[in-house]
Formats: C-alpha cells, structure tokens, sequence
C-alpha cells in the first residue's frame, strides 16, 4: 500500500522536515491574551475547497483506538491517498491525520480522570487531529487552545470539532516553543520527541513554564528510542500504561503500549 510506504516516511525520514520546522519558526512572543494568538475560533469559516477535499479524502472513525468516545477524520485504507502517491497530495505532510499513540494515550486519560483538565486552561500542544483538546472540552476544561505549525491540521481540528458536535476551540499555528511562558494551569503534549533538537527546545520551555507559571506538564509517548534516551526521561513520573488496540499496533511498527508522563523537573526552580 502507497500509505503504508508514505507512514514510514512520515515516521522515519519526513519527521526532520517537522522538526526542522518546529525549529526553526519562531512565534515571535505569546501573548498571555488568547484572542491575540488564534487564527481560528468558533465562527470561523473554513476555505470551502480545503473543506471539501479533507472531506473527500479522510474517513470518519471512532474505531481502532484507545478513545471510541471520539469521533475523527483520519486516513485510513478506505481512503484515495491510502493507496495514491504521496506526492499527489496537495497540502504538507498529513501528520495530523494520524492518531499517534501519544495523543491517544493522553485523550484516554483525560476522560477517565476529567479532574485533570476541569476548569483550568489547557495549551495542546502539537495537537494534530485535536483529539486531546477535543477530550479536555468533553472534560470540562475552562479554556483550550491547540497549537500546530501546520495550517491544514488548524482546519482538521475544526472539522473533529463538528463531528464531536463542540464548538471549535481557539487554534493558533504560530510555532509557540521558546516564546514568553503562557500562563496555563496544564500543557499537555503527545508525539513530538522525534528529533534530539526539538526535545531540548522543549525541555527547555516546558522547564520554564513549570518555573515561571508552576504549570503541569503531561507527556505522551510510546516509549520511541528519542524519548526514553533524552535527558527529560529521568524527569518524568510515570502516571499510567495503556495496551494499545491491535489496529493501532499494526499501524505503528508493533509498538504495544502508549505511556502518559508527568514532567518534573527537579531544578524547574533554577534560571531557564
């Protein structure tokens, strides 16, 4: 299957590409103000033609993954570009339109343990299809924004929203890593220790929240080589382990569990 061929990619080559673009695009400052950070927010309109295409292309499914309480538009083997050429879709690499591990194992912990999230404010960061803003609404949370450099994964979580009958939550797609510590009571963030780079700066800025705003941190992740040997895993407390459904497995090299972390920083007080 050509899908299978282009979710290696996106797992092994193509993540530096989003690395390098975590990286390297700067937000320019966050703003402790939400309205001045979002790109989209409930009434926006979506460009009726990406509309129609992500429509087109994706299929809905609650199936398969760790949170059946949570409809999404993912690719799936139903779908055209399951089997197309890559290079034939249009937009950047359809990271969001997988639902990682990481992001699974966070949603399902959120709406298990919805004292978590309810009534504080939630920055998802990475957010991809959304999932986990999407559980921390259903959870009661205050305020949520999700974050993702990609535009195109801004107009999916939109499209999730609906389907979950949720009003769409602020979205901004600014790259807010390094920027001034935004005053959230949680950061939630699954999937994005890929790259040794990337997992510095966010060591980094995770560390200063935590110092600056004494904000909580959950992590989400597999158990990928990068992660367990980056320097932040000896920062971490476990909190719980999820067997992953077989659908998910297959589709994820075999990887069995997925693994929701609490970051601690043990020098959170030092200068960041």
């Amino acid at each position: 299957m050509a899908f299978r061929s282009w979710k290696r990619l996106l797992l092994l080559g193509r993540q530096n590409t989003l690395a390098k673009a975590w990286r390297c695009k700067r937000g320019g400052g966050l703003s402790l103000r939400w309205k001045r950070c979002c790109h989209w927010s409930a009434g926006k309109s979506l460009d009726p033609e990406v509309r129609a295409f992500l429509e087109e292309n994706t299929e809905v499914t609650s199936s398969g993954h760790l949170t059946p309480e949570i409809r999404l538009r993912l690719l799936t083997p139903r779908c055209r570009f399951w089997k197309e050429k890559p290079d034939l879709w249009p937009y950047g690499d359809p990271f969001w339109a997988i639902y990682w591990p990481g992001g699974q194992a966070l949603s399902r912990y959120i709406l298990d343990n919805p004292c978590v999230v309810k009534g504080r404010s939630v920055l998802d960061l990475g957010s991809g299809c959304g999932a986990t803003a999407i559980a921390a609404v259903m959870s009661g949370a205050s305020q949520v924004l999700a974050n993702d450099i990609d535009p195109i994964a801004g107009m999916a979580m939109i499209l999730n929203c609906e389907l979950n009958h949720l009003n769409p939550f602020p979205i901004t797609i600014k790259n807010i890593i390094n920027s001034e510590a935004g005053n959230w009571d949680l950061i939630v963030l699954g999937d994005m220790f890929y790259d040794e780079q990337l997992a510095d700066s966010l060591h980094h800025w995770l560390r200063k929240c935590i110092r600056i705003q004494q904000t909580e941190v959950l992590i989400g992740d597999p158990g990928r080589h990068q992660f367990l040997s980056h320097s932040i895993r000896s920062q971490l407390r476990k909190v719980i382990e999820y067997s992953l459904p077989e659908y998910t497995r297959q589709e994820n090299n075999g990887l069995t569990s997925s693994i929701v972390w609490s970051y601690q920083p043990s020098n959170s007080t030092e200068n960041c």
